[in-house]
């Protein structure tokens, strides 16, 4: 197994639901802990939970420019990164396609695909030129099973999917590892996102089950990046036990 303490760990998404609860549970295990997120206030809280061993950094993921720039910004002792949770992403609307907004479909793709292939392009010279590293995304069970609404939310985790094995094929050779970590229905901010703040329909989807919560996935992620390196975790679903396949819909007349 592969001691935790001895890694270097950069988390996009950090200041809320699985991004802060992997950093926890890496920091737990004697990790140097690189939180990133767009909220300061949520960051400076987590970093005096931490307290050592713990940098954060301000960071939206669609601002390109600062994810290219940000290895070279890290200080000397974060700079060696270890493992990448490239999590920030996000879900907005549940209107059918022909009735969506155009910017929520906008918004998505610049977060959920352009700004994660932007943090993993920043990370991997670094990872291939050390030999050792390991890219872990966090993906969705939306990226294989559609639901209505789920229009390009699905198709931007469908992205994630493919470019995580595509990744695996370039990396041939390289002791990187690449890992696409895909939940289902659990309970994090990710609804009340989704809805705009409205509490009581953020809260409909988890009504009268038992969901995944964020320190059920940062432990599934811990667990895929502490395993022994010759060992690549591909693909992992992870799904409440109570939710489970549909049958496909048909409308009739």
């Amino acid at each position: 197994m592969i001691d935790a303490a001895t890694l270097t760990v950069l988390v996009t998404g950090a200041t809320s639901g699985f991004g802060d609860a992997t950093c926890r549970r890496f920091h737990a295990a004697g990790a140097r802990v690189i939180a990133t997120g767009r909220r300061a206030d949520r960051l400076e809280a987590l970093a005096r939970d931490l307290g050592e061993r713990c940098h954060t950094v301000t960071l939206d993921v669609s601002d390109l420019d600062a994810v290219a720039a940000l290895p070279d910004t890290l200080p000397a002792e974060f700079r060696e990164i270890d493992v990448c949770v490239a999590n920030a992403g996000l879900a907005l609307g549940l209107s059918p396609a022909q009735e969506a907004s155009m910017a929520d479909w906008s918004r998505m793709i610049d977060t959920n695909v352009t700004g994660l292939v932007a943090t993993v392009r920043a990370v991997l010279p670094g990872m291939v030129a050390r030999d050792r590293g390991h890219v872990v995304l966090v993906g969705s069970i939306a990226g294989d099973y559609p639901y209505p609404g789920g229009n390009v939310y699905g198709a931007t985790k469908a992205f994630v999917k493919q470019f995580a094995l595509n990744l695996r094929a370039d990396l041939i050779g390289a002791n990187v590892r690449v890992t696409n970590i895909e939940p289902g229905l659990a309970e994090t901010e990710f609804s009340l996102v989704r809805f705009a703040g409205d509490t009581a329909k953020a809260a409909q989807p988890y009504a009268g089950v038992t969901s995944l919560t964020s320190e059920d996935i940062a432990e599934t992620i811990f667990w895929s990046c502490t395993l022994p390196a010759h060992v690549n975790i591909n693909r992992l679903q992870v799904m409440p036990t109570m939710q489970t396949f549909g049958p496909l819909a048909i409308k009739r007349t």
